[in-house]
């Protein structure tokens, strides 16, 4: 293993360079920001004594470098004035949150003790030591320094929910249910509690939030809450802004004996060849129905309870009409297309369809937001999906043998509707899919993750958000986004809406004709009748 210093990316990194070991690279990435670079070909960690030495504690044996510093000085959080002044006498310890700053004169027989504390650490910019409030490490330095002590100062951390703080004490236990149908569990160090949560299954550690995670249910929610009433803690349940009275979904754990989806429904879906997703949708969306009535047995729910169910869906569920069409669509299909006759028709009624506007992006505003994104792979997919009007999926989807430079076309293979269709190459695309391909040169897939495998919707996502909060644009922007953009920008500059409707694979021109809505062209020739009046 091979390790040094590094500038990646206009930062200071630390290189770890070692042959191909699967185990030592899942290691290597519990260390918060290890990140694999594509250029030095060898993971990186962020340039910090802390990262090197967790490096050091799971990699004992490495080859380290011998100078005595690997690290320049790096600067440490702020502390309270007392302890930054190198003269003032006395011994001052300040608890700040999960660390210990201590300040105190030079004494060789206090230097070795806190030497022996685990990762205790000199900060010669400060002139105090900083040691992390593992348990224990309180109740030794007070048995250490007794009544040497001039000033015991503690600070409780403060958490912000829904634009309030919270301060977490020792007896406090935070619970935050959070959008993505998990609960957030935030306190001090409680070795009981800890042994609580790790009994709930698919609990998770956030390293580097410091905070515990739980799947959302009544029965988890309920323990832990039992707990703190056990052991005399103060309980604080909150809910993010926007999840306040809108009911979960059911989960395995919220009832006895959940029922997975028929594989009769999922056996006609592959039968008729629908896609993976629709797949998923449909069976996650019928699997919901069916143990909402749990109880009952699912060739004895009738029209009704159907209707009671989509009812459910939208007064307590609070679930978009596009997420209540999908129910009706698996409900649907169960009972007239999987039982055939056995089963009646069951008329149920469509929500009102959402007359809602696509957002879309200026071109200066897509030019910002090319101009922000560094990485030449993401630079690379956010080109290619705005300049052929891609969807998200059909982007990840595409081979290396789909791009045909001859035609200047991109061929996509079995979209949306199982559709195949040709759209356009950029012939400034073009130029950086051949920088793309020197540099990262894929095989199957245009763009592949670190093993060669499809790229991710979620890593391209995360990239997208990343360059659009350095842009500064406050808009919703998403990878569909462009694809809307793509649409408007062509029909601005005069293109027939047949074709674009061609180019995004529209079944119906219905569809495309959205984008007269939002098209600007012509705004500027419109006179408002306000500015014909006199007055």
């Amino acid at each position: 293993m091979d390790i040094q210093k590094i500038v990646h990316r206009d930062k200071e990194r630390i290189k770890i360079d070692f042959p191909y070991n699967n185990e030592m690279a899942r290691q290597l990435k519990q260390i918060p920001d290890c990140k694999w670079s594509q250029t030095y070909k060898a993971w990186h960690i962020p340039y910090t004594k802390a990262a090197f030495n967790a490096l050091k504690v799971l990699f004992p044996d490495a080859n380290y470098p011998k100078t005595k510093k690997i690290l320049e000085q790096v600067s440490t959080p702020a502390v309270p004035d007392a302890l930054q002044n190198p003269v003032q006498d006395g011994i001052f310890v300040y608890v700040l949150g999960r660390k210990i700053v201590l300040k105190l004169p030079r004494n060789a027989e206090d230097n070795t003790f806190l030497m022996s504390l685990r990762y205790s650490r000199w900060d010669a910019t400060n002139f105090c030591w900083n040691i992390p409030a593992y348990p224990g490490n309180i109740e030794l330095i007070k048995t250490h320094f007794k009544d040497r002590i001039t000033l015991w100062e503690e600070q409780e951390p403060e958490h912000e929910v829904n634009g309030t703080k919270l301060a977490i004490g020792k007896l406090t236990v935070l619970a935050i249910i959070t959008l993505t149908g998990r609960i957030k569990l935030i306190f001090g160090f409680n070795k009981g509690l800890v042994k609580e949560i790790q009994k709930i299954p698919f609990c998770k550690w956030d390293s580097k939030n410091k905070w515990w995670t739980i799947p959302f249910s009544e029965r988890f929610e309920g323990t832990i809450k039992q707990y703190c009433m056990d052991n005399k803690l103060d309980y604080i349940i909150e809910k993010e802004a926007s999840i306040i009275n809108k009911k979960a979904r059911i989960t395995p754990f919220d009832i006895p004996n959940y029922r997975t989806c028929p594989a009769e429904l999922k056996l006609k879906l592959q039968e008729l060849r629908y896609s993976e997703k629709t797949i998923k949708t449909y069976s996650n969306s019928f699997e919901e129905f069916i143990n909402y009535y749990h109880k009952f047995d699912i060739n004895t729910l009738d029209e009704p309870m159907i209707i009671a169910y989509l009812r459910h869906l939208v007064t307590e569920r609070k679930v978009s009409s596009s997420y209540q069409n999908q129910a009706i669509n698996a409900i649907k299909f169960y009972y007239e297309r999987v039982l055939g006759g056995q089963r009646k028709f069951y008329f149920i009624e469509r929500p009102l369809k959402e007359n809602t506007l696509p957002v879309v992006l200026s071109e200066a505003e897509v030019i910002s937001i090319l101009k922000a994104t560094i990485n030449i792979k993401h630079k690379t997919m956010l080109m290619l999906c705005y300049s052929a009007g891609l969807r998200v999926g059909e982007l990840l989807n595409l081979k290396v043998k789909d791009i045909d430079s001859g035609r200047m076309q991109i061929r996509v293979e079995q979209s949306k509707g199982k559709k195949d269709r040709y759209t356009l190459l950029s012939a400034k695309l073009l130029t950086m899919l051949r920088v793309y391909f020197k540099q990262y040169k894929p095989d199957n897939w245009l763009f592949e993750g670190e093993s060669k495998e499809q790229y991710s919707a979620r890593s391209m996502q995360n990239a997208l958000q990343q360059s659009v909060k350095k842009t500064g644009i406050l808009k919703k922007v998403s990878m569909h986004t462009l694809r809307h953009s793509f649409a408007t920008h062509l029909l601005e500059s005069g293109t027939d809406l047949r074709y674009i409707q061609s180019l995004l694979g529209h079944a119906s021109s219905t569809t495309t004709e959205i984008y007269t809505h939002v098209t600007t062209k012509g705004f500027d020739q419109i006179k408002s009748p306000l500015d014909n009046l006199d007055f």
